[in-house]
């Protein structure tokens, strides 16, 4: 069985419906604040199907594998300060979708994207100084714990409280993180890379 990326027209068919969702998400997310079950239950399915079509077992497993990578950070912060589930699910579901190459690259876009969004949504609401200092905290209390000086448990006390936090819809971080990615990767293959 050949994988799914050895199909011509594959790429475009999971960029495609990757993006899609990511839009649909990113246009539900800006308007009620929320991503809804309906939308990430079906895809996250959908995907797992895909996997199974073009890959068998082990394109499933790949599928498996990059919903839970691209979900794990999202649960984490959810765990720990109390973020949105939805984005996590959303995550997972588009993870089905990329497989584990493909989604360490949406993981990576889709954060960067975040915080540009943060960082300028912050800005227009001239509230980016405690903005970068809830950054700095917290990638100096993730720091600690990846050196071993703190443990996870402790990891919460280095979050800001969620009351204090400036929300931004992350529906349009996932979306523009995919769209970044979609284009990395159209990019890699026009240059045969």
């Amino acid at each position: 069985m050949l994988s799914a990326l050895e199909h011509s027209s594959t790429p475009s068919i999971q960029w495609g419906a990757v993006i899609t969702v990511s839009l649909v998400a990113a246009v539900i997310d800006a308007r009620v604040r929320r991503i809804p079950n309906w939308l990430t239950g079906p895809v996250f399915l959908a995907g797992l199907v895909w996997a199974a079509w073009g890959s068998g077992f082990p394109g499933v497993l790949d599928a498996m594998a990059a919903a839970v990578l691209l979900a794990l950070p999202y649960v984490i912060l959810f765990t720990i300060a109390g973020g949105g589930a939805a984005d996590a699910k959303l995550m997972g579901a588009l993870g089905t979708w990329l497989g584990v190459s493909n989604g360490c690259v949406v993981l990576a876009t889709v954060c960067v994207s975040g915080a540009v969004i943060g960082i300028g949504y912050a800005m227009v609401k001239g509230q980016a100084r405690g903005v970068l200092c809830n950054i700095a905290l917290i990638c100096l209390g993730l720091a600690s714990v990846i050196a071993g000086r703190r443990k996870w448990s402790e990891a919460a006390q280095f979050l800001p409280n969620p009351r204090h936090m400036l929300a931004i819809p992350y529906g349009l971080a996932a979306f523009f993180g995919v769209c970044a990615a979609a284009a990395m990767a159209y990019a890699r293959k026009a240059g045969g890379v």
